[in-house]
């Protein structure tokens, strides 16, 4: 019996010593996942910030005016039902001249596009599909699609504001129909101005649209209407 309470002892030593190894390599490992843990929402909000950071476009002038669309053409959270930006909406929430609201959407040349119509019509033909489809799917993260249409000076107010509503359903039928986008009433923004309000400079026949095959005139790029993503946070 002398050697058993010295063969329990050490047994109980070994015992003390494993428990006391498993403890520190579990701490061990508690801590590491703990900095882990630490550093990679840091890592997440850096990329995060990179993400969402504005192109140059994306002045105070311009969000203001964005903001001022947004909230009168229905793309405000909340909104059940699609609806536009009338030329009298446009004047009273833009609140600057023609050519103010022209240079405001200049920069948007490289995300943006004209689309073309025939005199007193407002169908799609081919190359206006084709140029909304390459369009629609160069989204990059934007949040907002706008679909500005025109109408030239030729006939009267009335019937310009009418066609120039036209157009822009036009547009935003087909891409509700190719895309079948649940959220595209949140997405898609429309303001038809007619002749009355922002007609386009001959110097957006620069710019892409559906016709660039034919001769574009002062005339020809106000039958038309403007798509573009808008890439700006508010």
């Amino acid at each position: 019996m002398s050697d058993t309470k010295p063969r329990a002892a050490i047994v109980g030593c070994a015992v003390g010593i494993a428990l006391v190894l498993a403890a520190t390599i579990a701490v061990a490992a508690m801590v590491h996942g703990a900095k882990a843990r630490l550093e990679e929402p840091a890592a997440q909000q850096a990329v995060a910030v990179a993400d969402d950071a504005e192109v140059a476009y994306c002045t105070p002038a311009f969000k203001q005016v964005l903001q001022r669309v947004i909230n009168a053409c229905g793309l405000a959270g909340g909104t059940e039902q699609r609806r536009g930006c009338q030329p009298a909406d446009v004047k009273t929430f833009a609140s600057i001249n023609d050519d103010d609201f022209n240079a405001l959407f200049t920069p948007l040349k490289d995300r943006g596009a004209v689309v073309m119509f025939d005199e007193n019509a407002d169908g799609l033909d081919p190359g206006a599909k084709q140029m909304l489809d390459d369009r629609w799917q160069d989204r990059r993260g934007a949040r907002y699609f706008f679909i500005v249409a025109r109408a030239s000076r030729d006939g009267t107010t009335e019937g310009n504001r009418a066609l120039s509503h036209k157009r822009a359903n036009s547009v935003a039928f087909y891409l509700k129909e190719a895309t079948s986008d649940p959220d595209l009433d949140k997405e898609v923004g429309m303001l038809w101005l007619g002749s009355e309000f922002a007609q386009l400079p001959k110097t957006f026949c620069d710019w892409p649209n559906s016709r660039h095959d034919k001769p574009c005139t002062p005339e020809a790029i106000n039958r038309s209407a403007f798509v573009s993503w808008v890439d700006c946070r508010l």
